[in-house]
């Protein structure tokens, strides 16, 4: 439980950080990075998504060693696309498309250089106990007393929220049940403590996340598809992008990890009741646990 406080509490900290205007997107080129490329970066990293926060310190890591400097910026999933659309920031990991930013995408998408899946294995789920008495999203709302008529949520304004009002409820008739929205820190704080409690809790989540390691919880079916199909998680660039950082394009739209190597990194970041300042020096020594595959991730880098 301890740590679950602990890493808990550390993504509500980050979440709270504001979104910052670093104007990434300058007029003079820099020398000392890879490639000719410039040497100052910025990567907006969604609050609270662990997926594209554990990538951005892997390439925070990756490319201070190849000679650039890396600022990583926190923000809600919509103001991190209107900063790389905007040029505030140069580049975001973790797009999900076609579906869950698909709005992000129809709104910016004029403005922003999709750089390609590197996952292609990311689902939304309705996630519950693993002992709770139903085994499907048609059963839920049959069974909605047994979960305090509750469906718990993250930030308002996701693709998965969104997903969950629209099609979910309206498709297996859940529109008794009171479906409360957040954060995602919030969400983990009320699975945690209701996992401790033994008590059945339904909450919005997604694959991959290092809860489904951390927790005793399962999916619920669901039949009618209204979740989606596994999507790509997609690096997204800022116009421009590519003449400011032409071999960092290239590794980014080469870049890709299956979800067990993520889920390994996910586990040494998140699972081992360390704080945000710990990240990267956990980073470090997952690297050199698997230098062979990073290496990999910028060969041929012209420094």
């Amino acid at each position: 439980m301890t740590k679950r406080i602990f890493r808990i509490a550390a993504v509500a900290a980050v979440g709270a950080l504001a979104l910052a205007g670093c104007s990434a997107g300058g007029d003079t080129a820099q020398e000392g990075a890879a490639g000719g490329d410039r040497t100052d970066l910025t990567i907006g990293v969604f609050n609270g998504w662990p997926e594209g926060e554990a990538v951005s310190y892997l390439w925070e890591a990756i490319l201070e060693e190849q000679g650039y400097d890396v600022s990583l910026e926190y923000a809600d999933a919509g103001p991190v696309w209107a900063a790389v659309a905007g040029g505030d920031y140069d580049v975001n990991l973790d797009a999900w498309l076609p579906m869950t930013h698909e709005s992000y995408l129809e709104q910016y998408g004029d403005d922003v250089v999709d750089l390609g899946a590197w996952n292609d294995e990311a689902v939304l789920t309705i996630a519950v106990n693993e002992d709770a008495p139903i085994t499907s999203l048609t059963e839920l709302a049959d069974s909605a007393d047994d979960f305090g008529n509750r469906i718990v949520g993250i930030e308002p304004g996701a693709g998965l929220t969104a997903a969950t009002q629209d099609s979910v409820i309206p498709t297996y008739g859940l529109e008794g049940m009171e479906f409360t929205t957040s954060s995602t820190p919030a969400m983990l704080a009320e699975l945690s403590a209701a996992v401790d409690a033994g008590e059945n809790v339904a909450v919005t989540l997604w694959r991959p996340h290092w809860a489904y390691d951390e927790f005793p919880i399962r999916d619920l079916e669901d039949p009618e598809g209204t979740l989606g199909e596994a999507e790509g998680i997609h690096s997204i660039a800022r116009t421009g992008f590519d003449e400011d950082f032409p071999q960092l394009t290239q590794w980014l739209q080469a870049f890709e990890m299956d979800s067990e190597l993520l889920f390994s990194l996910e586990n040494a970041m998140f699972n081992s009741g360390a704080d945000q300042s710990d990240y990267p020096e956990i980073v470090a020594d997952w690297i050199a646990e698997n230098q062979e595959w990073v290496d990999g991730l910028t060969a041929g880098a012209d420094a």
